[in-house]
């Protein structure tokens, strides 16, 4: 199909209710799942062993624990606004 076709589709689909148009767009994204795991590249978590060893010396339960102290002075200090954005 070409890209004309497509933009053809397209402009008929801009006509259809928001809740129709989704609908499709979850069809569409749907059919191409096989398509695209398909084509992915998979990796194991021992291939990124050594990736970021600067990250990683220390205990990822310490490092938890350090972030969350980290994040609290944070919050004490501005009175919890840093999360208002989200």
């Amino acid at each position: 199909m070409g890209s004309e076709k497509a933009d053809e589709i397209y402009e008929l689909a801009k006509r259809l209710p928001v809740r129709e148009r989704l609908k499709l767009l979850e069809r569409i994204a749907h059919d191409l799942i096989p398509t695209a795991a398909g084509s992915e590249t998979r990796y194991r978590w021992m291939d990124i062993q050594g990736v970021a060893p600067d990250c990683l010396d220390i205990d990822a339960q310490e490092w938890i624990s350090r972030s969350r102290e980290e994040t609290d002075r944070v919050r004490a200090i501005t009175g919890g606004d840093q999360d208002e954005g989200r």
